[in-house]
């Protein structure tokens, strides 16, 4: 018995959906011009109703990255994640990074030129990742490895 007054229920708002949803349409077609429209158009009509111009400028931050910090800096360095207006980039030495906080501010006002939708406040740049001294089946969590023993 309750599966019929399911079946009953779900038609009924089922069949009041398609009939709102078919007033809809027609509605809309009369309103908007059928002429076709260019995908350009769609698409930043899209972004723009879905809120998602933030992330299309922070994905072409990442995408892009290459025109804009040129090719030398860019084949030393590496985006990683755009956390709260805080670009991480990752250098291909220690050095990398340090020459690249020194360019911290020139970097910051060319990140705002080239991509101004994408929010960047702060840089943080970080060296290559390091060699894990953590080996074998007996070690120690939190301890530095094989350097504790030395003094």
């Amino acid at each position: 018995m309750r599966k019929d007054l399911a079946k009953d229920i779900y038609k009924y708002y089922r069949s009041g959906f398609r009939k709102l949803r078919s007033n809809d349409q027609e509605n809309e077609s009369r309103e908007k011009n059928t002429d076709p429209q260019s995908l350009e158009t769609v698409l930043s009509e899209v972004i723009a109703n879905r809120n998602w111009s933030k992330g299309v400028a922070e994905g072409s931050l990442f995408s892009d990255w290459v025109q804009i910090v040129g090719q030398e800096i860019a084949t030393h360095t590496t985006p990683i994640s755009l956390v709260d207006g805080k670009l991480t980039i990752q250098s291909s030495s220690s050095a990398w990074a340090t020459q690249m906080r020194l360019m911290q501010s020139d970097l910051l006002k060319t990140i705002s030129t080239t991509a101004p939708g994408a929010l960047v406040e702060e840089l943080i740049f970080i060296g290559p990742h390091a060699p894990s001294w953590k080996r074998g089946l007996r070690t120690i969590r939190g301890a530095r490895g094989p350097r504790d023993t030395y003094g």
